[in-house]
């Protein structure tokens, strides 16, 4: 069973501006609460209990706010990034010696902090031995057309030429094996800023991951737009 999570939270939010100039965009409140703390409730149902939550940007704020999580029945710890923001893999690969700690199965979620999703945490895939993640698609928003992967059956691939096969776009979810990181999380890569994208790439053209395509509501909360989108939908369904 998965009982580790890591939320992706130090990011600066450039585009949320002048809203994150001072607040970090995963306290920005969806339906009247945090982003941030729309996924620690799902991932409590979930039983999935032992959060590491990374942060650079105004991250005390964050900390404030969810100090040891007991409120939402989880137990978080948190993984700063002083030196400024390490990218997606490089704070992951900051914060792996605690995603490792009493996690013999050395698999845990990911989840960017910045997206909106009724995507459930239950049943999550079981990674076969030769394969590193497993990745939540989901239909390209408006934003993101050309999409970022395709799947060929099961496993993720990259882009094919236009026409050949459809694309989709990477949530900001998915479940790893620290294998993924191996070559990297060691004293040369720590605290070094390394995006995620090119690493995605490349294990998918070894394949070396699979995939899954979910229809339920997603959003990249990426601007002041897509908020107030966001939370006029969700009122409309309360």
């Amino acid at each position: 069973m998965i009982t580790k999570a890591i939320i992706l939270a130090a990011g600066r939010g450039e585009r949320m501006r002048p809203l994150t100039d001072v607040t970090p965009k995963p306290l920005i409140r969806v339906a009247g609460i945090p982003l941030l703390e729309h996924h620690l409730i799902k991932l409590a149902r979930a039983g999935i209990t032992d959060i590491v939550i990374n942060h650079a940007w105004l991250g005390q704020q964050i900390v404030d706010y969810f100090a040891d999580g007991k409120k939402w029945g989880v137990n978080i710890c948190y993984s700063a990034e002083e030196q400024g923001a390490l990218e997606t893999a490089g704070g992951i690969i900051n914060a792996m010696p605690q995603l490792l700690e009493n996690n013999p199965s050395k698999q845990f979620l990911v989840i960017n902090g910045d997206v909106y999703t009724d995507i459930g945490f239950e049943n999550l895939p079981v990674l076969a031995p030769d394969i590193l993640a497993h990745l939540y698609l989901v239909p390209n928003p408006e934003h993101n057309l050309t999409g970022d992967f395709a799947i060929d059956q099961t496993m993720l691939i990259n882009k094919l030429p236009i026409n050949t096969s459809p694309s989709f776009t990477y949530s900001g979810i998915g479940l790893y094996h620290s294998d993924f990181f191996k070559d990297l999380h060691n004293c040369d890569q720590a605290s070094q800023q390394l995006a995620l994208g090119p690493l995605l790439r490349a294990n998918a053209q070894l394949r070396k991951l699979t995939a899954s395509v979910c229809n339920e509501l997603w959003t990249d909360v990426g601007t002041p737009q897509r908020l107030a989108d966001l939370n006029a939908q969700l009122a409309a369904k309360s």
